[in-house]
């Protein structure tokens, strides 16, 4: 029984397949994990509504709050001090 010679162009439409199975395989997948990123965001944003109306704070309150919370994050610069490189 002779064997079969696959030429290069069947290998390249089998690969093309194969890419194009994975493309519809990650589209499906990217669009599932933005769904859930959206999903996520939302029930974060409920929270922080929920939360902001329990606390009995005013909304310059909160933002001020926040304000202070990003500044502390942020590392102190200090003046006439060259940073070290490793």
């Amino acid at each position: 029984m002779a064997r079969r010679v696959i030429t290069l162009d069947e290998k390249i439409e089998k690969a093309e397949a194969a890419v194009q199975a994975a493309k519809v395989k990650y589209d499906a997948a990217l669009d599932t994990l933005e769904k859930l990123v959206t999903k996520r965001k939302e029930l974060d944003d409920k929270r922080l509504l929920e939360a902001y109306h329990s606390s009995g704070k005013s909304v310059d309150e909160i933002i001020s709050f926040l304000q202070s919370s990003e500044e502390a994050d942020e590392p102190k610069k200090m003046p006439g001090r060259a940073s070290k490189k490793r």
